[in-house]
């Protein structure tokens, strides 16, 4: 019975993907079996900025401040213009978030090889406003911190959390999102923080102000913490 069962659904499965076949978030053709969101080829396509076993790369460069970032990757470089940052649209604004879960387990995947991960203790998604999320219904970096603990176990923290609004950053400058960053986050609990190594894990960075904010919160909070980022994508590194 569970053998029929199971035959029936895969049936039905090949009947809706004829009636109305899955397409490639990338380049919109019909995904075969096996594919998911993204076909093969767009995915061995991806732009990827292959910049995480740098000791000090563009990244750091970016983040550089007064909280030092022990470690820094981004998966692809993200352009408004590329059919690539519908990966990001559509998981951040279009109800399909898991979509940034399994890129990131994708990614996490990857980065194991190369002992990214080691010593890291706690991975703290970048939050979002509470208003914001019941509007949208999620936030897109916890499906982020998915996929990662989906890879590799570790823990998913709810540390780091919105202590005011501020406007989208999109289409601000570099200064814009410095002040509309400043001094919004917070950590609720910073004893539990103290010695531990933690990863900042958010969509896309472009000027760095948001994750920079994150890990001035932090490392205000409990100096101790050692700090990373990962994110999905990264603006062109310079």
């Amino acid at each position: 019975m569970g053998r029929t069962r199971r035959g029936l659904t895969g049936w039905l499965a090949d009947f809706g993907r004829l009636v109305m076949p899955p397409v490639c978030v990338v380049c919109h053709d019909a995904l075969s079996r096996g594919e998911d969101f993204i076909c093969l080829d767009c995915l061995a396509n991806l732009p990827r900025t292959c910049i995480h076993g740098d000791g000090f790369n563009a990244l750091h460069q970016r983040l550089a401040g007064r909280t030092p970032i022990q470690r820094t990757a981004a998966m692809f470089y993200y352009y408004t213009q590329s059919l690539y940052a519908d990966l990001i649209h559509e998981a951040k604004y279009n109800e399909r978030p898991s979509i940034a879960r399994k890129l990131a387990k994708i990614y996490a995947d990857e980065l194991l090889k190369d002992n990214f991960f080691d010593g890291i203790d706690l991975l703290l998604p970048v939050p979002i406003h509470p208003l914001k999320k019941i509007v949208r219904g999620y936030n897109q970096t916890e499906h982020i911190a998915m996929g990662i603990h989906e890879a590799t176990g570790i823990k998913i923290g709810d540390n780091l959390i919105v202590k005011r609004g501020h406007t989208s950053q999109t289409r601000k400058n570099a200064y814009d999102r410095w002040l509309n960053s400043r001094d919004i986050y917070m950590t609720k609990s910073p004893a539990s923080l103290a010695g531990l190594h933690v990863l900042i894990v958010d969509d896309v960075i472009t000027t760095g102000a948001t994750l920079l904010a994150c890990a001035d919160a932090i490392h205000t909070a409990e100096p101790s913490a050692s700090i990373s980022v990962l994110t999905l994508g990264a603006t062109h590194l310079r």
